[in-house]
């Protein structure tokens, strides 16, 4: 198992080569190789799994025409070998990739069509001038492509702008280079959203970067790009038409042949090799498979060892915690068997998120591969190989929705049996059934409602639907398209970001055409699926394994895990970047979610899952890469602010001076007592002035402004998303409120639910009303104006506070003027006789980037002055946490006074220039 790399149609460039390698070492750990000649150029990441010593790549023939970049394993290379050694080719290493080499050079692109195993290929000809990609049948093993502009001629060495081509076994080394910027693929971002569904064709996640498709070539040249199929395995399991029944013996004992020769052939490795082990049929057929071979001392299980490391996920305590069927399969082989367990826990996996996103590369659809990314993880402790079930859903219906396909057609083809065959598989279609009454009874919308209207309409004609009108047009359909890549993707990536091979005994095309020439009684029969495969492992694996209804696999307890992290969801749901996105619409995301988390609604955790997912990964990917400031940089919370870099001068409208200084603060919680933090703070702040405090800066007056956010947290009016029960009157009035992009607002169910427990719903019913009306004769704001001094909402970027802004939503400050009043008495206590002399109030104030509002102070200055002081949002610039500010007004100074290189900064306000003010969150009221 490696990672190939490399580009067609650039001048020589091995640094480029090496930053592509670079981004996918973790594929091949083992050794690393580059190989340019003319327009090509070639890199390989090397893990060591057959003669680890031989078979470094790039690899060349010996006349030096063909090179070679390869990237999986061709299990029958001994029979290739000994039918090419009988055309006269020689060979110098024991390794699978000078076979493959020289297949090619023998037998051109048929030799692909020849190889049972996984693989992804560039072959270069340096007499035609061709490079060659290609992926095996079932596309097991990743190969991307994508074309690029140059500046240096590209194709043929012109000069002048040309195209060249880059491919990678993964995207990363795509995306190294510099000659593709990551874009995100709108249409495949729709088809995830709104139907469930990727890696079901060429296109991924990014745009301008394609996959090959299984069986599938690419030659590229002067002459442009051809895509091609080099197999014919899909058409020929489409042509295959056994009969309805038939299955018997020799049927089962075909299965278990071809599984058995299977197995032993991905066995074939010189590093140890273990086994994924979930519990279900398909894994533990493969573990009894393999100790039967252990234990009738074959040949092929060398690689084994003397005991097989099996590897399972398990969650104790959860309803789909597998642990006991585990404990069966491991209980059916000999005691040659050690059995490692992971335990992965929802803060684990929410703490590895960030990395399996990486690793993955694209969203996936549930968090089912996390528990396939432990185990991987674990594995590569013990192993370098690991063998897992994979395929064998898609081959033999081990899908409800399969089975319903099942279900038509034979009831369209003969009425008796098909009913016969559904009351045998009453239990299954029943728990379908319920599921969707449920859904039905829950109600609480579609996926659709979810999203940006505009969003939706740009793709509008955007359809899915599921191919097959017969079993197996369905599996072969799932086989290629629409279920098994997206497995295989999960399983490379997971494997490989932890440099193990995974491979799939399932997957082998003589295997895959020997079930399809069965019966269709071999596939489902008496209501059972996967049947000549549990016929074939009765006498080995017991009933609850052989005979189990309940499909679980590698997944994860999801619902539960996403009730534990509902804080860590709705801070993502609730962030700036989700709330700018141009696919989600963030109240009915946050409406809905919380609907779930109340075991309400239609929707489940695998749609929130995908748009989290999504937002996770368009910040790994996509979102630029923020500059770090100077401001920004991490340092330690100040106790008190320092006086040096925080003062800033204002021109005023009346052309006064006003000097503003910000004080620092540890981070305001509802357990400080807002008095006592205040003097405290601002005294010595005011200490450690020296010749600028007031008095000596001859100043006339002075004033505290108090951040209304901090008030508000320390009188206990700030409440957590989670904690804020949300109503379906507070949901329908969210709906019809305006609210900005961010979302923000009574727009929100959540702020709507505060304004109802707060004022009370008349009041509220009353205030929407009159805006309605309002409306009419074109007067808005109504709403805002009767309910909006009352509720605050999130979204703030000032720092201070506690909890996190874009997790909480908050009441407006209670009795902001007494408050004032409170505090300016306690200061003037505390202050020295000349500064008590010219201090004139405190202010409390909600100041952020639209403005300055006052919402109350003992301070006898026009409020009109007092807002122009913070107009600027000086709350939110910067990192500091300062949510106290002291104002020296009308400082009575030269305007050529000079300034040094940290002096302040010269800031001009004026009233016109300050936005009006919606005193909820970003909302402007009603919509008007």
């Amino acid at each position: 198992m490696c990672g190939i790399a490399g580009y067609f149609g650039l001048g020589p460039d091995r640094g480029l080569l090496e930053r592509m390698g670079a981004a996918q070492r973790h594929r091949g750990p083992d050794d690393q190789g580059t190989f340019v000649d003319g327009p090509v150029g070639l890199a390989h990441q090397r893990l060591s799994i057959i003669d680890r010593e031989g078979g470094r790549q790039p690899m060349a023939t010996a006349d030096g025409r063909f090179v070679l970049a390869y990237n999986g394993e061709v299990y029958n290379y001994r029979t290739l070998r000994a039918q090419l050694e009988a055309e006269s080719r020689t060979f110098v290493t024991q390794s699978d990739t000078e076979v493959v080499l020289q297949a090619y050079a023998a037998w051109g692109a048929d030799a692909f069509d020849r190889f049972n195993g996984m693989f992804a290929l560039a072959v270069w000809d340096r007499d035609e001038q061709t490079l060659t990609l290609a992926r095996d049948h079932f596309g097991i093993k990743p190969l991307h492509l994508s074309r690029v502009t140059t500046q240096d001629g590209g194709v043929g060495g012109a000069t002048g702008t040309g195209e060249a081509w880059l491919f990678a076994s993964e995207m990363k080394p795509i995306l190294a280079t510099g000659l593709r910027d990551p874009a995100p693929d709108e249409r495949t971002i729709y088809r995830y959203l709104r139907h469930r569904v990727h890696d079901d064709g060429a296109s991924t996640f990014f745009e301008g970067i394609e996959r090959l498709l299984p069986g599938e070539m690419a030659t590229i040249s002067a002459r442009g790009l051809e895509r091609r199929q080099f197999a014919t395995l899909q058409q020929d399991l489409v042509a295959t038409r056994p009969p309805a029944t038939g299955a018997g013996p020799e049927t089962v004992a075909a299965m278990r042949e071809g599984l058995k020769e299977s197995i032993a052939l991905r066995l074939r490795a010189d590093v140890p090799v273990g086994t994924s082990l979930s519990g279900g049929l398909d894994s533990s057929a493969i573990a009894v498979g393999i100790d039967r071979l252990l234990t009738a001392h074959d040949d092929s299980a060398v690689a084994v060892g003397h005991r097989q490391q099996t590897f399972s996920a398990v969650f104790s305590g959860y309803r789909n915690d597998e642990e006991r069927w585990v404990d069966d399969a491991v209980a059916a082989c000999s005691d040659r068997v050690e059995s490692h367990r992971v335990r992965p826990t929802s803060d684990e996996m929410f703490a590895d998120l960030a990395d399996f996103v990486r690793t993955q590369e694209e969203p996936v659809v549930s968090t089912g591969p996390y528990a396939q990314y432990r185990v991987m993880k674990e594995a590569s402790r013990h192993v370098t190989v690991m063998l897992d079930g994979q395929g064998a859903d898609e081959m033999l219906a081990g899908y409800v929705p399969q089975t319903v396909t099942h279900l038509r057609d034979l009831l369209r083809r003969d009425r008796r049996a098909g009913i016969a065959e559904a009351f045998a598989t009453r239990d299954v279609l029943g728990t379908v059934v319920r599921a969707r009454l449920r859904t039905r009874i829950r109600g609480g919308g579609s996926f659709g409602e979810l999203l940006r209207p505009e969003f939706v309409a740009d793709h509008a004609d955007d359809r899915y639907a599921v191919a097959g009108a017969d079993l197996r047009h369905r599996l072969v359909h799932d086989l290629f398209v629409a279920s098994l890549p997206a497995l295989l993707r999960y399983e490379d990536r997971n494997s490989m970001r932890f440099s193990v091979e995974g491979r799939v005994p399932f997957l082998d095309p003589q295997l895959v055409r020997t079930v399809f020439a069965m019966p269709d009684d071999a596939i489902i029969s008496g209501g059972w699926n996967k049947a000549v495969l549990r016929d074939a492992e009765q006498d080995v694996l017991p009933p609850s394994i052989t005979r189990r209804r309940n499909k679980i696999g590698f997944t994860t307890p999801q619902n539960e895990w996403f009730h534990e992290q509902r804080e860590q969801i709705y801070r993502v749901f609730l962030s700036e970047s989700f709330a700018r996105r141009p696919y989600f619409d963030q109240a009915e995301v946050l409406s809905a979610f919380d609907l779930w988390l109340s075991g309400r609604g239609s929707l489940d955790s695998m749609a929130f899952w995908r748009i989290l997912n999504l937002e996770l990964w368009l910040r790994e990917f996509i979102d630029p890469r923020p500059e770090p400031e100077e401001s920004a940089r991490p340092a330690a919370v100040p106790t008190v602010g320092t006086s040096r870099g925080t003062a800033v001068d204002l021109v005023l409208s009346d052309g006064s001076l006003a000097r503003r200084h910000l004080v620092g603060t540890p981070r305001v919680t509802g357990q400080d007592d807002l008095t006592s933090l205040v003097v405290q703070h601002v005294t010595a702040y005011l200490d450690g002035l020296g010749d600028e405090r007031p008095a000596a800066a001859r100043s006339r007056r002075w004033y505290v402004f108090v951040s209304g956010k901090v008030v508000a947290t320390t009188q206990h009016r700030t409440f957590d998303v989670w904690d804020i029960p949300v109503t379906r009157t507070a949901r329908l009035l969210s709906r019809q409120a305006a609210r900005t992009g961010a979302g923000i607002g009574f727009g929100s169910p959540f702020a709507m639910q505060l304004a109802i427990d707060e004022v009370g719903l008349p009041r509220v019913l009353t205030a929407a009303a009159a805006d309605a009306a309002g409306r009419l004769v074109g007067r808005r704001g109504l709403f805002e104006r009767e309910v909006g001094s009352i509720v605050a909402g999130s979204d703030d970027r000032e720092q201070g506070s506690a909890p996190a802004a874009n997790t909480s939503f908050r009441l407006a400050p209670k009795d902001p003027a007494a408050v004032a009043a409170t505090l300016s008495k306690a200061l003037r206590q505390a202050l020295p006789d000349a500064l008590a002399a010219t201090f004139c109030g405190t202010v409390v104030v909600d100041a952020d980037d639209r403005g300055c509002t006052v919402l109350g102070t003992d301070a006898a200055t026009p409020v009109v002055r007092l807002e122009q002081m913070l107009a600027d949002d000086p709350w939110g610039r910067g990192a500091g946490q300062t949510p106290l500010a002291l104002v020296l007004d009308d400082r009575r100074v030269a305007s050529a006074e000079p300034r040094g290189r940290d002096h302040h900064r010269q800031a001009s306000v004026s009233p016109l220039s300050v936005p009006a003010r919606a005193r909820v969150g970003h909302s402007t009221g009603w919509p008007g």
